[in-house]
C-alpha cells in the first residue's frame, strides 16, 4: 500500500493524493487545481492534466471546495473517471457553484458545455453527513471504509479518516488532513483530533509560524479601519469567497455593533462578489455548522452575516459603479472583492483605482502564495515599490497591512496540536501544501516531541 501524491509537495496548491489499496483498487484524495508559482516550472498542460493512473479508481473523496482541492475535478471526468464523488453535505452544495466558476475563468464561457459538466458532476456526487463511517466498493478481499470529520477551515470542511483492512496483513488507518482550521476562528468550531492513526498526510501551509490571538488581530482590524475613517479612505479586502469573506463579516460586525465612534458604526461594508454572497446565503442556511458562540448571537437577535449597514454588489455593470462611486466620494468604506491572492477577478479593478491612493488601504488576511499578485504587493508595497496589473506597471501608495490571524489555516501550534493529541500516535506524518520552509520549519518541531514527520516527495509508502 502507498500513496501517490499528485501535487501540493512541492508548494501549496493543487492537492491530490492516491491511496493505492492494491494493484486492483485506489481511492483519490481531492483534486485541485496548481496556482500562483507553483504553476510556473509547469507547462499550462501539466497544470490541468490528468497524467496519472485511474483505471483502479473506485472513488473520490473531497476535503473541502476550495479551488485548489478540487479545480481539476472537470479533467478527471474528461479523463473518465465515472465513479462516486464523495463529499460533506454542505461540500456537495458548494461544489456545483466553484467548479462553475473555476470552469468560466480557466476553462470556457460556452454554456452547453459548462452545463454538460456540471451535469455529469451532480450524477456522480454523493452528499453524506460527518461521522460516520462510510464503506468504499473494492475488487477481491481488500475491505476500505472512511468517514469525514469536521476541519473548522470553510464551510463543510473535512479531513478523513480511512480505515484498509487485508486479510492476513490487518488494518491500517491514514488521516488525510486537508486544510485544518485554527483555533478560535469565527463561526466554525476547531478541528478535534482522531482517535488514532498509523499514517498522517498533514497540510503545513502555515507550519513555520503561529498566528496573532484573536483579540490582538480584531484590534489590528479596528486599528486599520480607524484609519480609514480618519482618511476618509477606502479599505480594500482580497477576500476567498468560501471562508474568509464569511469570518471576515462576522468580525466586522461585532466591532460596528460595539463601536464608540459614530463613523465606524456607520461604515459601508461592501461585498463585490456574486460567488461571496451566494456562499455567504449558503453559511446562514447551514448555521448548524456553526460554532457555539455564533449560535449564540443568533438567539442575541443579531445578524452576524446580514447586518444593517452590509451591501452586496452583483452584475459587473454595478461593480463598475461602486468603484466609481467610491473614488468620488469623501466617506470611508470597506470592500470585500475577490480573488483572495489578488490573481485576477473583481479585486483587481479596486486595485488599479485605489493603489495609487494614499487614503486607501489593502489589508491581506489571508495566504498569499508565492507568485502571485497579492505576494508581491506584500512584499514591494511597504517600500513603495510598484505592481504589473494587467501588464501595466502600477506604484504602491496605498498602506499595506497583513493580520495572519485571519487565516482559515492551522498555524504551526494548530498543526503540532493535531498530531500530539492523536490517543494512539501515527507511525509517520507526511508534510504536504506548504513551501519547503515550512514544511521543514514543522519537521523540526515535531522532532522536538518525538514525532517521526517526514516531507513528502511523491510517493509514500504505507
Amino acid at each position: 500500500m502507498q500513496i501517490l501524491h499528485h501535487g501540493a509537495v512541492e508548494g501549496v496548491t493543487g492537492s491530490c493524493h492516491q491511496l493505492i489499496v492494491d494493484h486492483q483498487n485506489s481511492v483519490l484524495v481531492d483534486c485541485g487545481l496548481f496556482q500562483g508559482a507553483d504553476t510556473r516550472a509547469k507547462s499550462e498542460h501539466a497544470t490541468i492534466t490528468i497524467d496519472f493512473d485511474i483505471s483502479t479508481l473506485k472513488a473520490l473523496l473531497v476535503t473541502h471546495a476550495h479551488i485548489d482541492h478540487v479545480g481539476r475535478i472537470p479533467y478527471l471526468l474528461a479523463a473518465g473517471f465515472n465513479g462516486p464523488i464523495m463529499a460533506t453535505e454542505a461540500t456537495a452544495a458548494l461544489l456545483p457553484m466553484v467548479i462553475e466558476d473555476a470552469l468560466k475563468i480557466g476553462v470556457t464561457r460556452n454554456a452547453s458545455i459548462i452545463q454538460a459538466c456540471l451535469s455529469r458532476l451532480k450524477s456522480q456526487l454523493v452528499a453524506l453527513p460527518f461521522k460516520q463511517w462510510q464503506r468504499l466498493p473494492m475488487i477481491g478481499d481488500a475491505y476500505v471504509k472512511f468517514k469525514f470529520q469536521p476541519a473548522g477551515h470553510i464551510l463543510g470542511s473535512a479531513y478523513i479518516e480511512v480505515d484498509v483492512k487485508k486479510k492476513q496483513k490487518g488494518s491500517q488507518r491514514i488521516i488525510f488532513s486537508g486544510d485544518l482550521g485554527a483555533t478560535y476562528s469565527p463561526l466554525l468550531a476547531a478541528p478535534k483530533s482522531p482517535y488514532k492513526a498509523d499514517v498522517v498526510v498533514l497540510e503545513s501551509t502555515y507550519g513555520d509560524k503561529n498566528h496573532q490571538g484573536r483579540r490582538l488581530r480584531t484590534k489590528a482590524l479596528e486599528r486599520v479601519l480607524v484609519k480609514a475613517i480618519a482618511d476618509n479612505g477606502v479599505v480594500i479586502i482580497p477576500a476567498f469567497s468560501i471562508g474568509r469573506t464569511q469570518e471576515l463579516l462576522y468580525e466586522l460586525e461585532q466591532i460596528i455593533a460595539h463601536a464608540k465612534v459614530k463613523k465606524l458604526a456607520d461604515i459601508e461594508v461592501i461585498v463585490d462578489s456574486p460567488m461571496a454572497a451566494k456562499f455567504t446565503q449558503y453559511y446562514r442556511s447551514f448555521k448548524k455548522l456553526w460554532d457555539a458562540e455564533a449560535k449564540q448571537r443568533l438567539k442575541q437577535g443579531r445578524h452576524p452575516l446580514n447586518f444593517e449597514s452590509l451591501y452586496t454588489v452583483d452584475t459587473h455593470e454595478e461593480h463598475l459603479q461602486v468603484i466609481d462611486y467610491l473614488a468620488k466620494r469623501d466617506k470611508p468604506a470597506i470592500v470585500l472583492a475577490a480573488s483572495g491572492m489578488c490573481t485576477g477577478g473583481r479585486v483587481v479593478n479596486y486595485l488599479k483605482r485605489f493603489i495609487g491612493d494614499a487614503k486607501a488601504d489593502l489589508l491581506f488576511v489571508g495566504y498569499q502564495a508565492k507568485g502571485t499578485t497579492g505576494q508581491q504587493i506584500q512584499k514591494y508595497g511597504p517600500g513603495g515599490g510598484y505592481v504589473m496589473l494587467e501588464g501595466e506597471k502600477y506604484t504602491i501608495q496605498a498602506g499595506v497591512h497583513t493580520i495572519s490571524g485571519y487565516s482559515a489555516h492551522a498555524d504551526q501550534g494548530n498543526l503540532l496540536n493535531f498530531v500530539k493529541r492523536i490517543r494512539y500516535q501515527p507511525k509517520q506524518v507526511v508534510m504536504v501544501h506548504g513551501e519547503q520552509a515550512a514544511k521543514q520549519a514543522l519537521g523540526d518541531a515535531f522532532s522536538v516531541l518525538g514525532i517521526h514527520a517526514v516531507i513528502a516527495s511523491h510517493r509514500t509508502k504505507c
